[in-house]
C-alpha cells in the first residue's frame, strides 16, 4: 500500500503539493485516478511518488517503509508519461525488454515475458516492428507493456492519453483499464479528463490547488461531489436549491427519485444544493410549458438548449425533439445525471 502523510512539494516558496494525505492500494480498487485541472499539482505529486521530485515535508511510504532514501530505480514503480518516451531506433520487443535486461532477465525467460506483454496489450506479432512505425495508440500500449514487464509493485500513468487522437481516446482508455486489471498491478492514473477517469478508474481522488479534496468511487463522486467547485469541474452548469424527503428530491424545476440509483447513498432529509449538468435537464415541447428556449443547437441525435424558466432562471438542457428559440417547453429532471452536493 502506498501512503502519503502530510506530503508537500515546493518550487521556491510555491507549494505545488500542499500537505497531502492519501493512500492507494488499501482496498479492492485496482486503478485510482488522480483527477484535477491543469496546474493543480497532480503530475508533481506523481513525480514525487516516483522519486523524481524532492519532497519538502511529509512522508511517502510503501507498506510502512519510508521511501525518502530510496532512489527512483529502486522503488520498483513503473511509470508511463504522456508521450510514452519509447526508445527510438529500437524495436517494440527491445523497448519492452529494457526493464527486464536491467533486472538481468535475458534469453528465453525475457522472450517469454515479452510475448506475454505483447499478448496482454493486444499487439501480438509486433515485436520486430520499429517503434517509429507505430500509431500513437499502439506506442502508448508498448510503453504500458514496457512498464509492466518487470512486474512493478505500483504503476504510475501520467496523462497517458494526452498525445492520442481524440477519436481513439475512449477505446484506448477502456483498453488500458482492462490491461492493468489483468496485470493485477495497483495503478495510479493522472488525468484532467473526468470521462477518462470514469472509463479507467475504480476510485477517483479529486485534486485542487495542491491538495486532495475528495476521494470516492467514480459513480458516487459524480452524484455526491463535495462542493461547488468539484461539481463544476465534473460538468455542472448550475447549482440550485432543493430539498430531500425520503429520498425524493424536490426543486423549483421538478422532482426526482434518488432511491433508484445506489450511488446517491442515503441522502439526509432536509434542504440541499443540486448540481445540474445539461443532461440533467430534459426539455420537451409543450405550448403550455413553463420555460422558453433562448437558444438551441442540433447535436447528433438531440438538441442542446438554453432555457429561461418562469422564475427567470437560466438552465442548460437537452431535448430529444426538434426545437428552436422561442419555443415553449416543459422541463423535468433526470436523477441519473444530476448531483446532490455532499454536506
Amino acid at each position: 500500500m502506498l501512503t502519503l502523510n502530510d506530503v508537500t512539494v515546493r518550487y521556491g516558496r510555491f507549494a505545488a503539493v500542499d500537505r497531502v494525505n492519501w493512500s492507494v492500494g488499501s482496498g479492492t480498487e485496482a486503478v485510482t485516478a488522480l483527477l484535477g485541472p491543469s496546474g493543480c499539482g497532480k503530475s508533481t505529486l506523481l513525480r514525487a511518488v516516483a522519486g523524481l521530485e524532492p519532497v519538502a515535508a511529509g512522508v511517502i511510504s510503501w507498506d510502512g517503509t519510508d521511501l525518502a532514501k530510496v532512489p527512483p530505480h529502486r522503488r520498483d514503480f513503473g511509470v508511463v508519461f504522456q508521450d510514452g518516451q519509447l526508445f527510438p531506433g529500437r524495436t517494440v520487443a527491445q523497448n519492452i525488454g529494457y526493464g527486464l535486461a536491467r533486472r538481468r532477465i535475458r534469453g528465453a525467460a525475457a522472450s517469454r515475458r515479452i510475448e506475454e506483454m505483447l499478448d496482454l496489450v493486444r499487439l501480438q506479432g509486433y515485436g520486430s516492428r520499429p517503434v517509429a512505425a507505430l500509431s500513437g495508440g499502439q506506442a502508448q500500449r508498448v510503453a504500458l507493456a514496457r512498464a509492466l514487464a518487470p512486474e512493478p509493485r505500483l504503476l504510475l500513468l501520467d496523462e497517458p492519453l494526452a498525445a492520442v487522437d481524440s477519436q481513439l481516446r475512449e477505446s484506448l482508455a477502456e483498453a488500458i483499464g482492462e490491461i492493468v486489471r489483468a496485470a493485477v498491478t495497483p495503478t495510479v492514473l493522472v488525468t484532467h479528463d473526468h470521462r477518462e477517469a470514469a472509463l479507467m478508474a475504480d476510485a477517483v481522488s479529486v485534486m485542487r490547488a495542491g491538495t486532495i479534496v475528495q476521494t470516492d468511487a467514480a459513480s458516487r463522486l459524480w452524484h455526491r461531489p463535495i462542493d461547488h467547485d468539484t461539481a463544476s469541474f465534473l460538468g455542472a452548469r448550475a447549482v440550485v436549491s432543493g430539498s430531500v424527503r425520503q429520498q425524493v428530491l424536490t426543486t423549483a424545476f421538478g422532482t426526482a427519485s434518488l432511491a433508484d440509483d445506489v450511488s446517491f447513498g442515503s441522502v439526509t432529509d432536509g434542504p440541499c444544493e443540486v448540481a445540474l449538468r445539461p443532461e440533467s435537464v430534459i426539455a420537451s415541447p409543450d405550448p403550455n410549458g413553463g420555460a422558453v428556449i433562448e437558444h438551441a443547437a442540433a447535436l447528433v441525435s438531440s438538441w442542446r438548449v438554453r432555457v429561461t424558466t418562469a422564475d427567470g432562471s437560466t438552465l442548460e438542457g437537452i431535448s430529444s425533439h426538434p426545437v428552436k428559440a422561442g419555443d415553449r417547453v416543459q422541463i423535468r429532471l433526470d436523477a441519473g445525471a444530476l448531483a446532490v452536493i455532499a454536506r
